[in-house]
């Protein structure tokens, strides 16, 4: 497990798992929300953003988490584990609702300074209808891929798999 991917909801708890992960083994941590998103919620060039995260995905030690769709097949690609933490809708938007509060008003640790949390219709929709958009396109993705694929449906499961991992 050199090169792992974290994808799944906003609110499932991916950044926060990828910090365990990266805990546990020592892997250099990229957060695509940082990569994507300058100061004031400005989108970042696309080809400037796809280029920064190719430079990434040349290493060969690396978590990255987050989703942006249209790389997905890239970060396939080179990645030799995925974990998907595919969480009811209930539980990632009570999450969301949760991070909203504990960090209102100020950039979270993973995203780019400058950008404080917010909560919008458009962003509880997009959270709402994550599972059903992105269920196929994942699996769609994944399909082919010869690593290895942890998809967990609940936070106990991915608890026990974190626990198994050694520190580096």
């Amino acid at each position: 497990m050199q090169r792992v991917l974290v994808i799944g909801s906003p609110g499932a708890g991916k950044s926060t798992l990828s910090h365990h992960i990266a805990y546990r083994t020592d892997l250099p941590l990229v957060h695509l929300d940082q990569l994507f998103w300058l100061p004031g919620w400005v989108e970042r060039n696309r080809d400037e953003g796809r280029a920064e995260l190719a430079e990434v995905l040349a290493g060969e030690r690396w978590i990255i988490d987050g989703n942006y769709g249209s790389t997905l097949p890239m970060r396939v690609a080179r990645a030799d584990t995925i974990v998907w933490l595919d969480y009811p809708t209930s539980l990632c938007l009570a999450r969301v609702f949760k991070r909203w509060w504990q960090y209102r008003g100020r950039a979270r640790p993973d995203m780019t300074e400058g950008c404080p949390e917010n909560l919008n219709l458009e962003f509880l929709l997009y959270v709402l209808n994550f599972r059903n958009a992105w269920q196929a396109r994942n699996a769609a993705a994944l399909r082919g891929f010869s690593g290895t694929v942890h998809r967990f449906a609940r936070p106990d499961e991915t608890d026990r798999w974190l626990g198994s991992l050694d520190r580096a």
